[in-house]
């Protein structure tokens, strides 16, 4: 059974911590700043974590050491959620040095980021049991009102069951360090590819960037199998990816389907990879997706508002939900 933290009301604190790269330098120092000035007119208590704004580690904030040591207090603290402020490259090398057990037996607490964050996202969920959400990290409330992913976030913070996709999507960014503000681009309708599907699928979510996915697979952190056979139900799993091209998406879902990991899958979400429009020897991201995983004779909905070409859905890692296809967009009702 995967515990779910309590969700948050009004006045409720929000601990920062960078597990993966901080914020020192723009565009990210000004996002960063204007977000928290901004979740606290919102109302929320904002807690900044000692790395948030270093750079002082190896692509990230901070000594692997450190970064752990940061998360874990802000774990043990009063603080009613947690929020990453990056991605990164290298946040795997933090997990030797974080305390699953210790964590697995405290009260189970939100913590939410994107990308590289997948090392904690999925593995609080796999190996401590806890929900937490693949969202939005700090630095993109840095614009009010919250609108689309960012909204969403909130919402799922604090309770809301029903989300559904965006319109539109962008492609190319306006943000640089000189223009850190700058809105969405959102210049590309958004068009779902479905494969296999006939009608609304269920079952408990698990998924993130493949790249760390992939990382984590066969390490003393991989719980997945332990995972799916203590929980009952059917598994959706959701996957985008950032550096890997067509053939690395390819070669990643072979090693995690061989790995045992889609035993019981119920169903596929694959995002906007960053790879986009990629075709490699006769290989795109759709091929990749469909040839490794249609055997399980189960939907795969593909483009769907989720990875590195935003708005990105949040989606509650470990969340029991029932997924729909209806109207070329997608739906997720939360149990």
């Amino acid at each position: 059974m995967v515990r779910t933290p309590e969700y948050l009301k009004k006045g409720a604190k929000i601990a920062l911590v960078a597990p993966s790269c901080g914020c020192a330098g723009e565009p990210y120092l000004t996002r960063l700043k204007e977000a928290i000035r901004l979740l606290k007119e919102a109302g929320y208590t904002v807690v900044e974590g000692p790395n948030i704004f270093r750079d002082d580690g190896l692509i990230a904030s901070a000594s692997p050491r450190e970064q752990a040591e940061e998360f874990m207090r802000a774990y043990e603290s009063d603080a009613d959620a947690i929020i990453s402020v990056g991605g990164g490259e290298l946040m795997c090398e933090i997990l030797p040095h974080v305390d699953f057990d210790r964590l697995s037996h405290l009260p189970p607490k939100w913590f939410m980021g994107f990308s590289d964050n997948t090392n904690l996202t999925f593995t609080l969920t796999t190996l401590c049991g806890v929900k937490t959400i693949y969202g939005p990290c700090a630095p993109q409330f840095c614009s009010t009102p919250f609108k689309m992913d960012c909204l969403d976030a909130i919402k799922m913070l604090e309770g809301k069951k029903q989300f559904a996709g965006y319109p539109t999507w962008e492609l190319t960014s306006l943000v640089t360090p000189e223009n850190p503000l700058a809105p969405l681009n959102l210049t590309e309708r958004k068009i779902i590819r479905a494969h296999g599907y006939s009608a609304p699928f269920s079952g408990t979510l698990l998924g993130g960037c493949l790249d760390c996915l992939v990382n984590i697979c066969g390490t003393r952190f991989d719980g997945v199998r332990r995972f799916i056979e203590t929980n009952e139900g059917g598994f959706i799993w959701f996957l985008e990816a950032c550096d890997l091209n067509p053939l690395g998406i390819r070669r990643a879902l072979f090693e995690l389907r061989e790995a045992g990991w889609f035993e019981r899958a119920s169903g596929f979400i694959l995002g906007r990879h960053l790879c986009n429009d990629m075709n490699i020897g006769g290989v795109d991201k759709y091929r990749a997706a469909i040839d490794m995983l249609e055997s399980f004779n189960v939907p795969l909905l593909m483009d769907v508002d989720l990875g590195h070409l935003p708005p990105s859905l949040p989606i509650m890692t470990g969340g029991s939900a029932t997924v729909s296809f209806e109207d070329g967009n997608i739906r997720f009702d939360y149990q």
